[in-house]
């Protein structure tokens, strides 16, 4: 892919108000729940569903994530936008979009800070990927 460019867009929050989940890290928990200011238990009783290979931020019934605020002008924020899960931080430099170039290309009609900002170089963006699969490797299996 020679055009790979993203720049996040103020007030942008197209990719949290997405039918879907938010899985976390046991690390993305501890450093949400700090930046909340209490405990990890608490964290995760209020705000968190665990499987025996996932955990996943639960939604609460009138949005997709309890941390994406809203203004009356439909415009948003990510309340822990400072420590915000491996999955959002990635975004959109996800395997499954960086791979290939029509899924980016299709991603970019959804996401209007795809094709903005500087170029961003292959290799940096494969790295980010590689956070992804390393973070979530039940979502990513290895190709033996």
């Amino acid at each position: 892919m020679d055009d790979l460019r993203f720049q996040c867009q103020p007030g942008c929050i197209q990719c949290c108000d997405r039918h879907g989940f938010v899985y976390i890290t046991e690390a993305d928990l501890g450093r949400m729940a700090a930046f909340l200011g209490i405990t990890e238990a608490e964290f995760e009783a209020k705000y968190v569903y665990r499987t025996a290979h996932q955990i996943r931020l639960r939604k609460p019934r009138a949005s997709q994530c309890h941390f994406l605020k809203k203004n009356d002008a439909g415009r948003g924020s990510c309340s822990v936008h400072l420590v915000k899960p491996v999955q959002c931080r990635t975004y959109p430099f996800w395997p499954e979009l960086v791979e290939y170039r029509d899924v980016w290309q299709h991603e970019a009609k959804k996401c209007p800070g795809i094709g903005q900002g500087p170029l961003v170089q292959i290799g940096k963006a494969m790295e980010i990927a590689e956070e992804m699969r390393t973070a979530y490797p039940w979502s990513y299996p290895a190709i033996r």
